[in-house]
């Protein structure tokens, strides 16, 4: 399992197409989980997350990649 980010434009129901995603490398998978104050990887698995600003600011440093800041983003698992 893999951490997944995806980006949508904000407040937009025209288009509600996918803008941005990238798929984390497994290797941040357990910092990310703390970072965003989950139990696990697999209680994330429920859904999709939505990020703040902060929080994408805060994966971007970590994982060592800039991640769009106009977008609306979430977080999600994929397998």
């Amino acid at each position: 399992m893999y951490l997944c980010i995806t980006g949508f434009l904000p407040n937009n129901a025209e288009d509600d197409s996918l803008k941005y995603e990238l798929d984390v490398n497994a290797a941040f998978n357990d910092q990310i989980v703390q970072l965003l104050g989950h139990e696990s990887l697999e209680a994330m698995a429920e859904g999709l997350w939505p990020l703040t600003n902060e929080q994408v600011a805060q994966i971007s440093e970590l994982i060592g990649q800039a991640l769009p800041s106009d977008l609306e983003m979430l977080i999600g698992v994929e397998e």
